[in-house]
């Protein structure tokens, strides 16, 4: 019963992960450390990130390991940055750690900043009303 191992060459990530959809959204999906990502990233849940990211990011939450690196647009209702961010952030609630560099321009409605945080561009208070049936749809 519960001494089935792995056929060898399956990948148990992934039968998880469909396992996970087949059964409802998963609550989150993580991109690990030594993971490189070129391209855009669009996730419905929350998105936690360890690596490098190069391109755009939308996404319901964000959450950014201290050592990981976006350099693009981050989309989102929630994030949590903790490491390098190179683009635009529009998220209606940001929360920036001490650990966090940002460059660029960020738009929101809720903020919180660590003492120690570096954020290099323009804060904007106030984003369009959020479309409540798709968490994805957050006005430009």
């Amino acid at each position: 019963m519960f001494s089935k191992k792995p056929t060898p060459g399956t990948d148990t990530v992934s039968r998880t992960a469909v396992q996970s959809n087949a059964m409802g959204a998963p609550t989150f999906s993580v991109l690990g450390a030594d993971l490189a990502v070129k391209g855009d990233i669009t996730a419905s849940a929350e998105l936690h990130i360890d690596g490098h990211v190069e391109g755009d990011i939308t996404c319901a939450g964000l959450v950014q390991g201290e050592a990981s690196a976006i350099h693009g647009a981050i989309r989102a209702q929630t994030a949590r940055l903790a490491g390098t961010v190179r683009g635009g952030i529009e998220v209606s609630q940001l929360v920036v750690l001490k650990s966090a560099r940002v460059h660029g321009d960020v738009k929101y409605d809720v903020l919180t900043i660590e003492q120690g945080a570096h954020i290099d561009g323009h804060l904007s208070h106030g984003l369009a009303p959020v479309d409540s049936d798709s968490p994805l749809n957050l006005a430009s």
